[in-house]
C-alpha cells in the first residue's frame, strides 16, 4: 500500500504540536502551510510562526499563501494531489474548492468537546462558563464554521487554579495524541465520523482587549475565572489611579463588609481584596504599565487604601 500523502496547515504552538507528533511518528507531510510571517516584538520584525519554525528544520516544503481562496494557491496545492490536509488552529478561512481537493477530505484538530464551543477560543469559553472538563475533537471539515461530523474526541479536567496558557499545552499535546492514535484508521476507512447535534451547539467568538475587562459587578467566581481564561492573552486589566493595571492571578477571598463593587476592603500580605457584585476578589498577582509583574501583597504596600474605589 503507497504511503498516504497528507498536507498539514496550521500556525502557532498549539499547532506545532500535531506537525510534530506526525513527523515523529513517520509520517511527513508533502507540504506545510502556515500564515506568513508577521511583525512582532518591540521592533516588529518579521517572525516566522511555530509550525514555520519546526516545519523548516526539518526540511519540509512550506508554503504561506496570503489566502486559499487565489485560484492560484488552490492549483499548486492540487499539483500536489494530496489524500488528506490535516488542519490545527490555522487561522485562515478554507474554502469549498479547497476542501473538494483532498482525495480523503480535510481533517480539524479542534480544542473542544464538539458541538460545545465551536469557533476561534473554545478554550478561553469553557473557562469563562466554568466547565469541569474540556478536550479534543478530530472532525471532519466542510464549509459551516466547526459543523462538520466527529471521527474521535479526547477529554481532560480544567483545573481549579489552571490558565488558559497551561491548559492550551495539555490540549496541545492531548490534540497531538489523538491525531497520531487515530489516523491510521481514519486514513484505512476504518473510523466512521458521526455527526454533530447542533442543537447542542454553543460559539467561542474571537477575544478582544475589552473583553478582558474586569467588571467589578459581576461575582467574584466569575472574575476569577476571567483573569485565568485570559492569562497570558489578552491579560485581564481595570482601571485604578490612573493607570490600566493587569491582573494575572486572583482567587475568591472571604466576603468583607458590605461595600459597593469595585471598594478594597483589605491591602495585607495575601494581595488586595476587592468587593464585588458578590463576594470578593483577592488580586494576588498584578502589573502596572511598563513594569514587571508585582505580587499583590507587593502592590498593596505601595499606596494607601483607606476609601479607595476602583473605576469610581
Amino acid at each position: 500500500m503507497a504511503e498516504p500523502r497528507i498536507l498539514f496547515a496550521g500556525t502557532p504552538a498549539f499547532a506545532r504540536a500535531s506537525l510534530e507528533a506526525l513527523v515523529a511518528s513517520g509520517l511527513r507531510p508533502a507540504a506545510v502551510y502556515t500564515q506568513p510571517d508577521r511583525p512582532a516584538g518591540r521592533g516588529r520584525a518579521l517572525t516566522m510562526s511555530p509550525v514555520k519554525e519546526f516545519a523548516l528544520a526539518e526540511g519540509l516544503d512550506v508554503r504561506q499563501p496570503r489566502t486559499l481562496k487565489d485560484p492560484d494557491a488552490q492549483t499548486a496545492m492540487r499539483e500536489l494531489a494530496p489524500d488528506l490536509l490535516i488542519v490545527a488552529a490555522y487561522g485562515l478561512i478554507l474554502p469549498q474548492a479547497v476542501l473538494d481537493i483532498p482525495r480523503l477530505g480535510c481533517l480539524n484538530v479542534h480544542a473542544s468537546i464538539l458541538p460545545r464551543w465551536r469557533g476561534a477560543a473554545p478554550i478561553q469559553a469553557a473557562m469563562l462558563a466554568g466547565d469541569a472538563e474540556t478536550g479534543i475533537s478530530l472532525m471532519e471539515m466542510e464549509a459551516g464554521l466547526d459543523t462538520g461530523p466527529v471521527y474521535a474526541t479526547a477529554t481532560i479536567p480544567i483545573g481549579g487554579r489552571e490558565t488558559a496558557g497551561e491548559l492550551h499545552d495539555r490540549l496541545a499535546a492531548l490534540g497531538a495524541e489523538l491525531l497520531v492514535d487515530r489516523l491510521g484508521d481514519i486514513l484505512g476507512g476504518r473510523l466512521e465520523a458521526v455527526p454533530q447535534d447542533g442543537s447542542l451547539a454553543t460559539y467561542a467568538g474571537k477575544i478582544s482587549r475589552d473583553d478582558a475587562r474586569l467588571d467589578w459587578e459581576q461575582p467574584a467566581a466569575e472574575l476569577e475565572r476571567q483573569i485565568r481564561a485570559y492569562n497570558p492573552v489578552p491579560g485581564a486589566w481595570f482601571d485604578a489611579f490612573g493607570e490600566r493595571i493587569k491582573c494575572w492571578q486572583a482567587s475568591v477571598a472571604d466576603d468583607g463588609p458590605d461595600a459597593p463593587a469595585g471598594s478594597v476592603l483589605a491591602a495585607d500580605r495575601d494581595g488586595v481584596s476587592v468587593a464585588c457584585g458578590s463576594g470578593a476578589l483577592r488580586l494576588e498577582s498584578v502589573q502596572r504599565p511598563g513594569k514587571g509583574r508585582i505580587t499583590g501583597a507587593e502592590w498593596g504596600a505601595q499606596r494607601r487604601w483607606s476609601g479607595v474605589r476602583f473605576d469610581d
